[in-house]
């Protein structure tokens, strides 16, 4: 039998299935990240250690939703840019239009996952099609954090 320590992590696959859930229902799925020297995103739109990405077909290239990484291309202020987050550093994905979706325990390394409050993720649900983050204060996200 395996043991819990060497079972793969589940958040690949909930990301994975949250994203095919907004896509098939209309909605743009925004994943928010804590970033590190791991992650690999455009530094001037990080706003206290985090960013939140429109990762919706429509925002992006080349999206790979890996196990270990999300990876795509998208543009930033019209400027293209390859961008990569390791699975281990995306604290919630969730429904621009509704913010239903979910958030994940981040390492501790940097400042508590907790640190993206509900009202952090309710300034990106708007209506805005660019990857960057839209300044908006729309409906408040049912997140439901997992361990």
């Amino acid at each position: 039998m395996i043991s819990d320590t060497e079972l793969p992590s589940t958040r690949p696959y909930l990301i994975r299935a949250l994203y095919e859930w907004c896509s098939e229902n209309g909605f743009t799925p925004y994943v928010a990240v804590k970033v590190d020297n791991s992650v690999q995103v455009p530094r001037e739109y990080v706003q206290g250690g985090e960013i939140v990405l429109n990762v919706s077909m429509d925002a992006t290239s080349s999206l790979k939703l890996g196990n270990d990484f999300i990876e795509f291309k998208a543009r930033f202020g019209g400027k293209p840019r390859d961008i990569m987050v390791p699975i281990s550093r995306v604290m919630a994905i969730y429904a621009r239009e509704n913010g239903q979706g979910m958030a994940f325990p981040v390492s501790e390394e940097e400042p508590a996952a907790s640190s993206l409050s509900e009202a952090r993720i309710q300034e990106h649900v708007s209506t805005d099609d660019d990857a960057t983050p839209p300044p908006s204060t729309p409906p408040r996200p049912t997140l439901k954090r997992i361990k």
